[in-house]
């Protein structure tokens, strides 16, 4: 889980959802857009947050922009 001291592992599919979230698509849109299901999109993006202890999709895009991710 996220800590401040500790670096975030990320897997390709959650760098790849992360930078959709970023540019502003729908779960429907990246489900589209990567080859998935929509549950699959909503799952990649609860454990993103969970990874950051984010309780928001904004919390999460400040933090892993202040971490330089995106």
């Amino acid at each position: 889980m996220y800590n401040d001291s500790d670096p975030v592992e990320l897997t390709d599919q959650e760098k790849k959802v992360l930078h959709l979230m970023a540019s502003g698509m729908t779960c429907d849109q990246m489900a589209e857009a990567m080859n998935l299901k929509v549950q699959t999109i909503k799952w990649y993006r609860m454990r993103l947050r969970e990874k950051f202890k984010a309780s928001t999709t904004g919390e999460l895009m400040h933090k892993v922009t202040g971490l330089g991710l995106l």
